[in-house]
């Protein structure tokens, strides 16, 4: 029998085990949707932002940035918490799915793979500005931009702990 911590890390996959799962619930017509991000230092934000995104279909699954990455998107300070750790925090919610770590600037790639029916993405971004949004309303799929939470970032949550 898996202990907890057992059934949580179950949740983080390759992309090619990832590819499989999909797959599999694409057979079982199931509505995949997909979002990304760094999740570096998790805040209400994230919480709020990756609840919403599960209410569009029936499988989330969330691709975390690889540290490297993120490095190369936020600086070499960055990421302040591992890949894996991030990982597993967000494997441990029940509402997200399936976990998959890339190593890309983008996770353009990984979407074309699993093919989602629904990209959500925060706010802060424009459609234009969404990796992967052409190809998902090519395949007749949503991009859904849920509002932005104002007062929450991991930057902001980083400079009030150097400040201090």
């Amino acid at each position: 029998m898996l202990n907890k911590l057992e059934i949580i890390q179950q949740k983080i996959f390759t992309p090619l085990t990832l590819s499989r799962l999909a797959h599999q619930w694409h057979m079982l017509s199931k509505k995949i949707v997909f979002t990304n991000g760094c999740f570096d230092i998790m805040h209400q934000g994230h919480n709020t932002y990756l609840l919403q995104a599960a209410e569009f279909g029936n499988k989330l699954i969330v691709a975390v940035n690889s540290d490297e990455s993120v490095r190369k998107l936020k600086g070499d300070k960055r990421p302040i918490i591992d890949q894996y750790s991030r990982a597993l925090n967000l494997a441990s919610h029940a509402y997200i799915d399936a976990v998959v770590i890339f190593d890309d600037e983008t996770p353009l790639q990984l979407i074309q793979e699993l093919k989602p029916h629904v990209l959500v993405k925060g706010g802060d971004y424009t459609e234009d500005q969404i990796a992967g949004a052409k190809e998902v309303r090519a395949a007749g799929g949503e991009v859904i931009i849920v509002p932005f939470m104002e007062g929450y970032s991991s930057t902001a949550i980083m400079e009030k702990i150097v400040g201090h």
